[in-house]
Formats: structure tokens, C-alpha cells, sequence
């Protein structure tokens, strides 16, 4: 929670129109901005507290304010070096985008770490790289890793910087479901030094997001085809997309499966490479439809299975269910479990599919025999 100047560090023309005696016109005139006499930091504190007003006119009109301040005054403020912290929070939301105005409250004394978040989860990529800069704010907050690290707009290179340096100093982070991945994935990588432009890595890693987001609109429900055998052949749409995933790091493709769109998730989760299947499927961005159509697939690892199979939110889907155990691939132990929630027809068909285990043929014939 970002704290609020108390009133007896504000100058005494701030006070008269902030305080709790402050006359309703004055304040409204203030919400303005015509403070005049007023340092510009001064002038955008009074304007933050305004525009907590109980007045929704006041508290409205404060806010406008904030939100198209002229630049001298803009840049004035934060200049100010002991500028309020509610202060700086207001200015970096309002003005999230503007390099000029992020780089100075950056450097501010007061900065509350609230307000860091705010702009390693939403800032353009200027604004993660200069977040990114400061790796000791990175160790004592590593949520701020987890954040940038989720941003789509940071670089690649600037991720894998933040990811070694977690790893160095043996920070595991819990917010990024595939971290154990993520953080094997980078050890056997070379980490490449910051750079004020971005890096050819960085340009691929954009291009190949946006080759990925114009295929949105495919109307197939999967990416591959499959014969009765189980066999599977990529459709022609994606060749493109499959090749440059395929020309990527590992790094670089889990954080694909991380961030990127179903169609690349259903690309990544067939990988033979089990680092990057396995993140894949724990991806944030996953969808039950998604899970479906994998836990049916004869293509995937056992891992990314077993992880369907003990995930209890995916477990929920009747539809995710029956595919498990009617996939050969599923270990034997989940599939087993699993076949107690099935339906009696689907019982019988298990009973007669000879594509499955005999160890969960046999499961299905007895439950069958339970229920009669």
C-alpha cells in the first residue's frame, strides 16, 4: 500500500486545500493544477492527495489533471528529489510509457517497491530495460524477476539475464509455474552482456511472436493431423512457426510456451525435448480445450501426462479424464486411478480397446463388474 505525506510536511498552501477543513471551491481550483507559488512537486502531491477526495467532482477533476500535466511541470516533479511516494506512483501509472518521466522516478528516493511492480508488469520495453538495470533491487525483490520475466514486452536477453541471476543466487521462484525448467534451461546457455539496443536474439524472439499472433485466427481445432495409427503430420500453415521455434534456444522456446499462443503451445508441449514439453503444458496461458486434445495425444511425453494426471484442475473435465486413460502413453498408475470416474460405456469400450495396457484393460473389466 503506497503511504500518504502526512500533512504537517506539506507546505501550508497545501494543507489549506488538502487538509480537512479545506473550503469545496478552493479545492476544485487546486484540482486544476493552479497552485500558484508551488514547486512542481509540490503541485503533484497536492493533486495525488486531491484526487483521493471524498468530491467525486474534486477527486475526478484531480485525476484529469495527473493525467495530462505539461511537461515542464511533468519533468519538474521529477526532478524533485524528495518527491512523496504517492507521488511517484501516480506519476509512473499515469504516464507508464514515457521513458523521460520512468528513467528520473526510477532514482527517487521514495520509490515504493509497489510501484516498481506496477511498472515491471506493464512497461514497454524502454521501461522493463530500465527496470532491469538495478539487480540489486532484482535480489531483494525477485518478485520483480518473475514480473519482467512474464512481461511480453521484455526482451529475451534482458529475461535470461534476470533468470541467471536468480539462479546464481540460488533464488527459486515460485510464481513462474515451469521455474525448475527455466532455471536448467539457462545453466548450459551463454547469457549475453546488456545492450542499449536490442539484440538480433531479441528481434527473432519479436518476429517469431508475431508470426504466431496471425495465425490466431486458424480455424483448426490442432496443429497436426492424425492417422488412425496415431501418426501425425504438421499442417502446412504452421511449417513457418514450427521452424523457427525449432531454430530457438531452450530458453527461448519455454518462455515461448510461457507467453505465446495456443497454437505455439500445442508446437512446443509435442517437443522432444522434455524441458520444454514439460513447460509448456504448465504454462499460465493453458486452456482445458488445450488440455483435451493433449491428454488424447500418442505424440507426447509420459511427463507432460503424468502432469495432466495429477493436476487437479485440469482433473475437474470429465472429457480430460477419459482421454488420459484412453491414451497408451499415460502411465499406468494414473490411468488406473483415473478409470473409477468413467461412465459404463466408456468402461466397455476400455474393456475392448486392445491399443491400451492389459493392466488397464483389466481395471476397466473389474470396475464394470463393481457396478453390475
Amino acid at each position: 500500500m503506497i503511504s500518504l505525506p502526512s500533512l504537517d510536511t506539506l507546505p501550508a498552501q497545501v494543507q489549506r486545500v488538502v487538509g480537512p477543513d479545506a473550503n469545496p471551491k478552493m479545492q476544485l481550483v487546486a484540482a486544476r493544477g493552479i497552485l500558484p507559488g508551488l514547486r512542481a512537486g509540490d503541485i503533484v502531491t497536492a493533486l495525488c492527495l486531491l484526487a483521493r477526495s471524498a468530491t467525486a467532482e474534486v477527486a475526478g477533476t484531480a485525476e484529469k489533471t495527473l493525467a495530462s500535466l505539461p511537461d515542464t511541470l511533468l519533468l519538474g516533479a521529477t526532478g524533485t528529489p524528495d518527491l512523496a511516494s504517492a507521488a511517484v506512483d501516480a506519476l509512473a501509472r499515469h504516464y507508464l510509457h514515457r521513458e523521460d518521466v520512468i528513467e528520473p522516478l526510477l532514482r527517487q528516493a521514495a520509490l515504493d517497491v509497489e510501484t516498481v511492480e506496477h511498472l515491471a508488469a506493464n512497461g514497454s520495453e524502454a521501461v522493463t530495460q530500465l527496470v532491469a538495470t538495478n539487480e540489486e533491487r532484482m535480489l531483494a525483490h525477485p518478485h520483480l524477476i518473475e514480473l519482467l520475466y512474464t512481461n511480453r514486452h521484455t526482451r529475451m536477453s534482458t529475461a535470461d539475464r534476470l533468470v541467471e541471476l536468480a539462479v546464481r543466487h540460488d533464488i527459486q521462484l515460485h510464481g513462474i509455474a515451469a521455474w525448475k525448467e527455466i532455471a536448467q534451461a539457462i545453466k548450459g546457455e551463454l547469457i549475453p552482456e546488456p545492450s542499449d539496443e536490442p539484440l538480433p536474439e531479441d528481434e527473432f524472439f519479436k518476429e517469431t511472436a508475431a508470426l504466431a499472433e496471425a495465425l490466431v485466427a486458424a480455424d483448426e481445432e490442432d496443429v497436426c493431423r492424425e492417422d488412425e495409427q496415431g501418426a501425425e503430420t504438421l499442417l502446412d500453415r504452421y511449417e513457418p512457426l514450427f521452424k523457427r521455434l525449432s531454430e530457438m534456444t531452450v530458453s527461448q522456446r519455454i518462455r515461448r510456451a510461457y507467453l505465446g499462443t495456443k497454437e505455439e503451445r500445442l508446437l512446443l508441449v509435442r517437443e522432444s525435448n522434455k524441458m520444454v514439453a514439460t513447460a509448456a503444458i504448465r504454462s499460465p496461458q493453458m486452456r482445458e480445450s488445450e488440455v483435451a486434445l493433449i491428454a488424447r495425444n500418442r505424440a507426447v511425453c509420459d511427463d507432460v501426462l503424468r502432469i495432466i494426471g495429477s493436476a487437479p484442475e485440469w482433473l475437474r473435465s470429465y472429457q480430460v479424464k477419459r482421454n488420459l486413460v484412453e491414451n497408451p502413453k499415460t502411465p499406468v498408475t494414473i490411468s488406473q486411478k483415473l478409470i473409477s470416474h468413467l461412465r459404463e460405456t466408456d468402461l466397455r469400450r476400455l474393456a475392448r480397446n486392445k491399443n491400451i495396457s492389459a493392466a488397464v484393460q483389466l481395471a476397466a473389466k473389474r470396475q464394470l463388474e463393481r457396478r453390475t
